[in-house]
């Protein structure tokens, strides 16, 4: 089994803001001792910024400027590693450092650098330990938290199991500070636009995530056929219990049982949208019933500077997004296709501007 198990930065530190590096340790025994059942581990992990303003003695409240954030990152990156590095070592197990950006995924010749490299490591026995690469990050395209990248990561890798680690039980059904009979979803078999609206925002100071991107996340890898647990990070044994789906030990999400392809799971989710077609009702049937290609007669309106080959978002007229693709036609010359039958077209343009092939519905 392929295990890909997420910390999160409100895990990993401590009271000071630094790297909990005795819950590191635990971690890396648990990591361990799956390692010694024949399972296949990657680690992603958060808190280099968290370690690198630690670090640097500034203490409370983290910084929001951009640039002070990525040098912080350079520093903390090094440490956090140290950490999980002496942290493997101490259980007999080497970890190899790979840090990513989205675009590493919005290219498709990267995603298959990206994928291969992790195979690799995990073939010569290697315990790969991702993170964000937040020192070069464009702060317009970045993950901004680490639950979607260990989401995609899970899809490279093919994982089984994706356990997501963070500072609560699970998913409850309130707010805990808010709410005090606030109790545990044990299991979640669809996640849904209300649960993700329902799920809040972060949690912590030193936390860039929240129930709710632990929900997105869950839904990217669900979609991917791969199970995924929310637990606690702080409770002992917690990465062996996820592995076998022990009762209580969180909130497990059951996989899609019909799983998207790569190729379509990297266009719904691995690639930022440059545009949205507005399209009318007949053509949302078309597309969602009877898994046709978008023709250029049903967009209503084009919105955005995209490209052809660029993603797009595409929406019903009352702006809700229902699916996703890569257009064939370029904004540029919108006023010469949008809402135009297939024999009103200039002759180079073709008259599928999303094809079925390209096109993923995401409701």
């Amino acid at each position: 089994m392929n295990v890909v198990v997420k910390v999160g930065s409100s895990t990993l530190t401590a009271g000071g803001g630094e790297v909990d590096a005795g819950l590191v340790a635990r971690l890396c025994a648990e990591v361990a001792g799956l390692r010694r059942q024949g399972h296949r581990v990657v680690v992603v992990t958060s808190g280099a910024i968290a370690a690198g303003w630690s670090a640097l003695g500034r203490g409370d409240p983290r910084p929001d400027d951009p640039a002070l954030l990525q040098a912080v990152s350079a520093v903390g990156q090094q440490r956090l590693m140290r950490t999980w590095e002496d942290g493997l070592a101490a259980q007999g197990l080497l970890g190899g450092q790979v840090l990513l950006v989205p675009l590493d995924f919005a290219h498709r010749a990267q995603y298959l650098h990206a994928r291969g490299t992790l195979a690799r490591l995990l073939d010569l026995g290697v315990v790969p330990v991702v993170n964000e690469n937040d020192a070069v990050a464009d702060e317009e395209i970045r993950f901004g938290d680490n639950d979607r990248l260990s989401a995609l990561v899970a899809h490279l890798v093919g994982a089984d199991l994706l356990v997501l680690l963070t500072d609560t039980a699970g998913l409850l059904t309130g707010d805990p500070r808010l709410v005090a009979e606030a109790s545990l979803i044990e299991e979640v078999v669809e996640i849904d636009h209300d649960l993700l609206a329902r799920a809040g925002g972060p949690g912590t100071a030193v936390g860039s995530g929240g129930m709710a991107s632990k929900l997105a996340a869950a839904r990217i890898a669900t979609w991917s056929g791969v199970t995924v647990v929310i637990a606690d990070g702080s409770r002992p044994g917690v990465v062996a219990a996820a592995a076998v789906q022990q009762p209580g030990v969180g909130t497990v999400c059951r996989p899609r049982s019909r799983r998207l392809p790569a190729r379509k799971l990297w266009i719904a989710f691995a690639l930022g949208a440059a545009g949205t077609l507005a399209v009318d009702a007949g053509a949302q049937v078309a597309l969602v019933e009877g898994g046709r290609s978008l023709l250029a007669a049903g967009v209503v309106r084009a919105d955005g500077d995209f490209a052809s080959g660029d993603a797009v978002e595409i929406a019903g007229r009352d702006g809700a997004v229902f699916a996703k693709g890569l257009v064939q036609v370029g904004a540029d010359r919108a006023a010469e296709w949008v809402g135009r039958r297939s024999d009103e077209l200039p002759e180079d343009l073709p008259p599928a501007v999303v094809h079925r092939d390209d096109l993923v519905v995401l409701g």
